[in-house]
């Protein structure tokens, strides 16, 4: 496994702008550090502050799914909307994996992260934007001991089955990032990952 370095980041004074105006909008002073800039990432992705109470997580999570990144771990997209919002790292898309169909009593997605789980068993991040389906079926391979992932960005939308599984992510004790209503999707899947990729220790909080 090879380490990771992120490129240093430029941000644009558009950014600067846009995070000035949202943290006047949005107090995000009670969040420890990096879940802080999940959640400003999140808020910013939006343009909605109401996301500040939406996104549940713990520092101790998404920090050590910013190790797994850092240390080269697998990056895993349930489809290529996340994957694609991703700017700093070529991650894995579960959907694209050869010989990944629908079988019975099984989504092509949750056949996706099948796919994956048996290639990247152990330690891998992985970042479910789309389908319940496919959070579920991680969960469940997760509790058979089949999976150990480092961080599970679990985060589908719709309203059949994505306030459940995102229950079950947080019942599950796995290290995760999820939401609490049946908003989320792919650009939030995302931005929580870019977060941890662009974060650094120590970095100011003023853009």
């Amino acid at each position: 496994m090879t380490t990771f370095d992120p490129p240093p980041r430029r941000v644009h004074p558009i950014e600067i702008e846009s995070y000035r105006i949202m943290r006047e909008r949005a107090d995000f002073g009670h969040f420890a550090p990096l879940t802080r800039a999940v959640v400003e990432r999140v808020v910013h992705t939006t343009a909605d502050p109401s996301w500040t109470g939406e996104v549940v997580t713990t520092e101790d999570a998404v920090r050590a799914g910013r190790r797994a990144l850092l240390d080269g771990a697998a990056l895993i997209t349930d489809v290529r909307m996340v994957a694609v919002g991703i700017t700093s790292r070529e991650p894995l898309v579960a959907l694209d994996l050869p010989g990944v169909a629908a079988e019975d009593g099984l989504t092509r997605s949750a056949a996706g992260i099948r796919a994956a789980a048996e290639r990247h068993p152990d330690g891998a991040v992985w970042a479910i934007g789309n389908a319940p389906t496919a959070l579920a079926e991680l969960l469940r391979l997760a509790e058979a001991g089949a999976v150990r992932p480092a961080l599970v960005v679990g985060v589908p939308v719709g309203f059949v089955g994505a306030v459940a599984a995102k229950a079950a992510l947080r019942r599950s004790g796995l290290p995760g990032v999820s939401t609490l209503t049946e908003r989320g999707g792919a650009a939030i899947a995302a931005a929580a990952v870019n977060a941890l990729l662009y974060w650094r220790e120590n970095q100011e909080e003023d853009r």
